[in-house]
């Protein structure tokens, strides 16, 4: 049942891969206040922030609309 969605920029793009590309580009600092989540500010790690948003869908929408918007600007 898997369709091909060629206009989601999030197709095929694993949330660690988002959260990777968001690390290595902001750091946990700036990403930490771009988005006010506690898991980026005190002791933020990949693996504490994945199972953070993988549980909290606001959280999760915040850091996808973040990556679509650095692949916009570019």
């Amino acid at each position: 049942m898997s369709e091909i969605q060629p206009k989601n920029p999030l197709h095929a793009i694993t949330l660690e891969m988002i959260l990777n590309s968001l690390v290595e580009q902001f750091g946990w600092g700036q990403l930490g206040q771009r988005i006010d989540i506690r898991c980026f500010k005190e002791n933020p790690s990949i693996k504490s922030s994945l199972k953070f948003l993988r549980r909290t869908p606001w959280a999760r929408t915040k850091v996808e609309a973040l990556y679509i918007s650095t692949l916009i600007k570019g």
